[in-house]
This record gives C-alpha cells, sequence and structure tokens, in this order.
C-alpha cells in the first residue's frame, strides 16, 4: 500500500507540474508597428447562436482601451461596412488590409473567430461557454503583429453541490435553464474577452500608448 501511494502522489505531482501557462508571445513585430489604434472588425460566428457575434463585440472595447489603445466604435465601423454593401462577417475578412486602413485610418484591425457558444447540458453537467481566436494585424503593412485564443466557461465559477446524482442532475438542469433564460453567455463572453485581449492577463495585448505603462514589459515577458 505504501508503494502505491507514493506512486499516486508522484503521478500527481507530475501531472500538476504539468499543467502551466503557456509561452510567453514573441512581441517584435507588435513593438516595432507601435500601433495607437486598434479596429475591431464584426467576428467570423462558427456557432448556431446568432447573438453571439453582438454579445462579443460589446464586450471587447473595453479591454483594448483600457490596455492603452485608441478603439474605433463598433457601431460606426459595423454601419460603414453596411454603407459598402458588406454585413457578413467573412465578406468583412476578406476585404484587403490596404482597404480597410483607406477608409478607416486604423493602425490595427482586430480579426476575431468565435468557436463556441452557448449553454450546453451533458449529463451531470450544464455549462455556457465563450470560446474565441482573434488576429492583430497592422493595416498598414499586413503584418500579423499578435495572435491568441481564449475560453471562458461558467463551470469555473462552481462547487461540488454534494447533493449526490440525483442533485447533480437537478443542478444542472436548473443551470441550464438559468443560464438559457438570463443569457450568460454575454457575461461569460466578457471573462473570455479579457483574458484574451487584456494586457494584464497571460500573453494579452502590449501597453498601448495611453496607458501609464506604455513601452513596459507586459506580465508574461516577466514570468
Amino acid at each position: 500500500m505504501s508503494w502505491l501511494k507514493y506512486c499516486l502522489i508522484g503521478t500527481v505531482v507530475i501531472l500538476t507540474g504539468c499543467v502551466s501557462a503557456p509561452p510567453a508571445h514573441d512581441y517584435t513585430a507588435f513593438r516595432n508597428a507601435d500601433p495607437h489604434s486598434v479596429l475591431v472588425l464584426p467576428p467570423i460566428n462558427n456557432t448556431v447562436e446568432v447573438i453571439a457575434p453582438y454579445s462579443l463585440m460589446s464586450q471587447v472595447q473595453q479591454p483594448i482601451a483600457e490596455s492603452g489603445y485608441y478603439v474605433f466604435p463598433v457601431a460606426l465601423v459595423t454601419q460603414t461596412f453596411r454603407n459598402n454593401g458588406l454585413t457578413e462577417a467573412a465578406d468583412i475578412h476578406a476585404v484587403p488590409f490596404q482597404k480597410v486602413h483607406e477608409i478607416f485610418g486604423a493602425d490595427t484591425g482586430l480579426y476575431m473567430t468565435i468557436e463556441e457558444y452557448g449553454t450546453s447540458y451533458v449529463v451531470l453537467s450544464s455549462e455556457t461557454v465563450v470560446k474565441v481566436s482573434a488576429t492583430l494585424v497592422d493595416l498598414r503593412s499586413g503584418v500579423v503583429l499578435w495572435q491568441d485564443t481564449a475560453r471562458a466557461s461558467s463551470a469555473e465559477q462552481r462547487g461540488n453541490s454534494g447533493g449526490g446524482l440525483v442533485g447533480m442532475l437537478v443542478e444542472a438542469a436548473l443551470n441550464q435553464i438559468i443560464e438559457t433564460v438570463t443569457d450568460r453567455g454575454f457575461d461569460i463572453a466578457a471573462i473570455s474577452a479579457n483574458r484574451l485581449l487584456y494586457v494584464e492577463d497571460h500573453n494579452g495585448l502590449l501597453y498601448g500608448p495611453r496607458s501609464p505603462k506604455y513601452g513596459q514589459p507586459v506580465p508574461s515577458e516577466k514570468k
């Protein structure tokens, strides 16, 4: 029993050690470009939830602005594309970067794709998930300055109910109803957007020119 116990402990230690933050991004191109403004393009939605793009778009401006950048008003950007006959995100993403820069004069464009969005019920659990990938492109040169993916889930904020199998089933069903009715995706989208973009989160954006920390290393570079 003693031998088995130590083996199990060793396995746990090894597995725990494997769970670590991903390597820091190479920010060389980002620093050299030194962008001052960000244009957020309507995200491509790879989910069945039609509300997903609107939910995400309402959440991404804050972490970008708080990181120190001027963010072009989302409503203005969307309307400008519509005035030019572009209403689908995929078509907007296909517009040459030179043309986007010519129209808006923005330094960079943020191209996002929603990979997961919504509430699902799987046997003993129910969760609302939002997963987003993003690429920041220099609209003056077409160079990719930064890219990453972030995922957030409502299950992260829950503990074990301790009510046995029946309790778990009831809790999962109730969570699904509550999260669907209250559109929990809006809140989870905010968490995902912050994880993805906020400068203080691992591998987020660099400090922008409007930040008092402009030019300083970001947290992920210090580890």
